[in-house]
């Protein structure tokens, strides 16, 4: 499971015919801090997130066992909208740690 933002949306006109119906979007992965972690890449979306949103995924053959109801050609699927993220880890300028203004 990872972190993501929603970048963009991916319209098709054809598709596999098990994705008919299931929204693919374009999702850059993020770390734990909210900055870019790899390449950008397309997910399906059956939960109905938007441009800008935070998600977590899954890839691999989780990412097929988040349709509904039908085994597809997914490497990657939202799983979630997130509404927040604590992290543990320590900032390069404590100050900047949630840990040290609490």
């Amino acid at each position: 499971m990872y972190l993501g933002k929603v970048i963009g949306t991916v319209v098709a006109t054809q598709k596999d015919e098990n994705l008919v119906g299931i929204r693919l979007l374009v999702v850059q992965p993020m770390d734990d801090q909210g900055e870019p972690d790899g390449e950008p890449h397309v997910a399906t979306d059956t939960l109905g997130a938007g441009r800008g949103d935070r998600v977590f995924l899954v890839g691999s053959r989780e990412a097929v066992e988040a349709l509904p109801d039908v085994y597809g050609p997914v490497d990657a699927a939202i799983v979630g909208i997130v509404d927040q993220v604590h992290s543990k880890r320590h900032f390069k300028n404590c100050q900047d740690c949630q840990n040290c203004r609490d």
